[in-house]
């Protein structure tokens, strides 16, 4: 994984970024993580250049891809998309707010949690990985991100990703 730069961006904003680099190095099984907002757009990326959009894996067997393609644009339309449908559903049931959503595939899965402005937290990880640890580790960046991410630290954000692609 290759770190963003941090250079100009407020302490919150770097220390958002240092726990998803952090989420991403230190939770085995791990591909890939994005922050998304409300509104769908991408906050944050472990591949702010797109590095990992050609990378093979070697935990799904031959040929299985390592991140969805163009891995954070693509990752972060999923995550949003997943957020969007279980909301939808969640409301249909009366279920209430959703806090966590999975999808286990042959290949990896994804898991995405809600933080607490409504921006949601999407890991793409291998079909090997401890679940309960990547949740837990989820878990934990929500919990110290929920209160970071104002409305200024996304704008932030925001132009920092938009200057990276």
């Amino acid at each position: 994984m290759t770190a963003p730069s941090t250079y100009g961006l407020s302490t919150q904003a770097r220390n958002l970024q240092w726990l998803l680099t952090d989420l991403v190095e230190e939770v085995p099984g791990v591909n890939s993580v994005a922050v998304v907002s409300s509104d769908g757009l991408l906050l944050l990326s472990s591949d702010p250049g797109g590095a990992a959009a050609s990378a093979v894996g070697a935990g799904g067997g031959a040929g299985a891809p390592k991140g969805p393609r163009g891995a954070s644009a693509d990752l972060a339309t999923i995550v949003s998309g997943l957020g969007s449908l279980t909301t939808g559903a969640a409301a249909l049931m009366d279920g209430g707010a959703v806090k966590q959503t999975m999808v286990a595939m042959e290949y990896g899965s994804v898991f995405v949690m809600a933080i607490s402005d409504g921006s949601l937290l999407g890991v793409h990880a291998t079909p090997d990985c401890d679940m309960s640890v990547v949740a837990y580790h989820m878990a934990l960046f929500v919990g110290r991100a929920g209160h970071v991410l104002t409305p200024e630290v996304r704008s932030e954000l925001r132009q920092s990703m938009e200057k990276t692609t």
